[in-house]
């Protein structure tokens, strides 16, 4: 129970060094996450497309 105890002391003792981002740090952060989120699925979205047109055309043949 002391090792537990001990982790947990540890664990408040880490967490009061972390250097929190300010709020604005945090909005860019989170627009730069969000627009890299939704670049990817657009070019993963458009990759997949162009892959089953060209097997429809494939498979037509």
């Amino acid at each position: 129970m002391s090792k537990l105890s001990g982790f947990f002391k540890n664990v408040v003792s880490e967490m009061r060094k972390v250097s929190w981002p300010k709020r604005k740090e945090l909005t860019r952060y989170t627009i730069v996450v969000l627009s890299t989120v939704l670049f990817m699925a657009i070019y993963f979205g458009l990759i997949d497309l162009g892959i089953s047109r060209i097997m429809e055309w494939y498979v037509a043949l």
